[in-house]
């Protein structure tokens, strides 16, 4: 591993731990030339994954973007860290097991928005405004009736009716 202070490629491992529940290990090193110590992660790649963009593109699939959007999407929620990773890694198993190394972005997409219904409505819905390109409150409105237990979706029962304040 070359370290990442002065360029030299001889570093030693002082420490390896198993990382975010097994699904990689955590390496403290240090640099046999400067002496500086840092911290790498190693996790398993089962295959290379590419991801086909709507445009027609063929690009490398990036685990740290999929992070950030989930991130984003989980902002402020009560989400912590650690579940946040896990929901990421099992992402990432999911993709790497479908057997397929191009994958259509639309399909990551629809893959990230199923797991993140189940894990918090108001992420869900933020991730859904990114990837469905919501540019006005009728498209919120559409994805809240799709959601039991809205008050939209129960008013859509209702045949249009909401009911009234007291």
């Amino acid at each position: 591993m070359r370290c990442p202070f002065c360029g030299h490629d001889d570093t030693q491992v002082k420490d390896s731990r198993p990382h975010e529940d097994g699904a990689a290990i955590r390496r403290r090193r240090i640099c046999a030339s400067c002496g500086q110590r840092f911290t790498t992660i190693e996790r398993v790649q089962l295959r290379d994954l590419h991801v086909i963009k709507t445009d027609g593109r063929r690009v490398a699939f990036e685990r740290d973007k999929l992070a950030r959007s989930v991130r984003i999407a989980l902002r402020k929620r009560p989400v912590d860290d650690e579940r946040i990773e896990r929901i990421v890694n099992g992402l990432v198993r999911k993709l790497e097991a479908s057997g397929e190394t191009d994958i259509l972005s639309g399909d990551i997409g629809k893959l990230v928005m199923d797991t993140l219904r189940e894990v918090d409505i108001v992420a869900y819905i933020r991730f859904a405004s990114v990837h469905w390109d919501f540019r006005e409150t009728k498209d919120f409105a559409a994805i809240l009736e799709s959601i039991p237990g809205t008050a939209e979706a129960r008013a859509a029962a209702a045949g249009g009716r909401q009911d009234e304040a007291p």
